[in-house]
């Protein structure tokens, strides 16, 4: 049903990205700059992230196809993907590798493509967006409704990014540490139920083909 899918599709999306917790990277990344900078930077990054999302919705599943991977086996792997990611969520590697990602970023560009690197990528459409949007696109069956509906939820997810760069001061300091440690533990958790899900659909799909 559709609802079901959008409910699955937001719920997925929501998780992988994670909008608030990319308040106070955000805030890393942009120290120093004006707020009109600021400003500037949360628009194209999401804009940016938003696109990359949608160019894997369309083609993602093309690209499997000319690879010669079927959609089950890259559930099975996008849901072990999205597990790891999810297990880091619970145990705080995340947010680790994200401040090394954005410290390396500082170094080498000097903050003067964080909109593109990282914030868009690989913080916003990263691999576990990326895989999400190729496994909802394939569930969509090309249904255009569904795909709509799809990129309708995207653009959501990354306007949320947008809002939430737009108040990362806020957010930040509303949630404070303890916050940002449980609301992140939580969303892993859902993210590991959904993981597994996609790798039962994966081995279900598998099944049925034999």
């Amino acid at each position: 049903m559709l609802v079901e899918f959008v409910k699955s599709a937001a719920v997925t999306l929501l998780v992988t990205v994670d909008p608030p917790g990319l308040a106070p990277i955000f805030l890393g990344v942009t120290a120093g700059m004006v707020a009109s900078d600021r400003r500037q930077v949360a628009w194209r990054a999401s804009a940016i992230g938003f696109a990359i999302l949608a160019v894997f919705g369309f083609i993602g599943d093309a690209v499997l196809t000319a690879l010669g991977i079927s959609l089950a086996a890259f559930r099975i792997a996008g849901g072990l993907l999205l597990f790891t990611i999810a297990f880091e969520m619970v145990f705080e590697l995340r947010a680790k590798r994200k401040s090394s990602t954005v410290e390396t970023a500082i170094t080498q560009d000097h903050i003067r493509n964080v909109a593109a690197f990282p914030l868009a990528i690989p913080l916003i459409a990263g691999p576990g967006a990326i895989t999400a949007m190729i496994l909802l696109a394939g569930r969509a069956e090309a249904d255009p409704t569904r795909i709509g509906a799809l990129l309708a939820i995207a653009c959501v997810v990354c306007l949320l990014c947008w809002a939430t760069f737009m108040a990362a001061e806020r957010v930040s300091g509303l949630l404070g540490v303890t916050g940002n440690i449980v609301l992140t533990r939580l969303l892993g958790l859902v993210l590991a139920a959904l993981a597994v899900q996609f790798v039962i659909d994966g081995v279900a799909a598998v099944g049925a083909a034999r």
